[in-house]
């Protein structure tokens, strides 16, 4: 996996791969992430850059460095931002399933007027598709909006690992979530990516995410393939 100097300080890029890959369950809690050396070549990097990144690991409490015995994934679990409960994504992954995310698309698309994405954003905006697999089959058809002014040669060379990440790099911070569920028919190319008949009515989330002032920054709908997993939420007595 190719880091760029230009995108910020390589060990900072290492350790955000690093630990998207802990999160979601690439490198397993209680295994061992790959030696140093391997780290090294597969991003073409000193061995103080990746000393570097999995030092910072270490510190927020992810890894487990011991001498002689590799770097252990001591845990997968990080705060939410998003409420006080649980990330479902580290629920199915403290349940033994692996998730593993890639980015379908990423363009700059056309608003037409009756849309309700032009009382958002105008004329245009970004559209990012994201699928989320589940056990290495397809689950979670995203895609998001969002308002962003980037060039077709930055489109051309954009690597999204956190999407959040990425859009707090380009000085969007969102405060606040709304999520809204529905049953609807998916769209065809989704039911084609599910493998599913075409037509097929899917659980639908929407999500509108704004700003501590309420302006909303991002819109997005995602599709779940509940055949294969339901969607869970958990609640702590707090959160209720």
């Amino acid at each position: 996996m190719n880091v760029n100097r230009k995108k910020g300080p390589l060990y900072v890029q290492i350790k955000e791969i690093l630990k998207d890959r802990i999160l979601h369950g690439e490198y397993a809690i209680n295994t061992n992430i790959p030696s140093e050396p391997q780290l090294e070549e597969e991003f073409n990097v000193s061995k103080i850059t990746v000393r570097n990144a999995i030092k910072e690991l270490v510190q927020e409490g992810y890894l487990e460095k011991k001498s002689g015995k590799g770097t252990k994934v001591i845990s997968n679990v990080t705060i939410a931002k998003l409420s006080k409960g649980k990330r479902f994504t580290e629920i199915l992954v403290e349940e033994g399933h692996h998730i593993s995310k890639k980015v379908v698309s990423i363009k700059k698309v056309e608003v037409f007027s009756e849309s309700e994405l032009h009382s958002i954003f105008g004329d245009h905006c970004i559209q990012i598709e994201r699928l989320y697999l589940l056990d290495n089959e397809p689950y979670i058809y995203f895609t998001h909006y969002f308002l962003l002014d980037l060039s077709e040669e930055e489109l051309n060379d954009v690597q999204i690992n956190s999407l959040y990440r990425f859009l707090e790099k380009h000085h969007i911070r969102l405060e606040s979530f709304r999520d809204e569920f529905a049953v609807a028919i998916a769209p065809a190319h989704i039911c084609e990516t599910f493998k599913l008949e075409k037509d097929t009515p899917l659980l639908k989330r929407i999500r509108r995410s704004s700003d501590e002032e309420g302006n909303v920054l991002e819109y997005s709908e995602g599709y779940y393939h509940t055949e294969k997993q339901n969607y869970i939420v958990t609640y702590n007595d707090s959160a209720q």
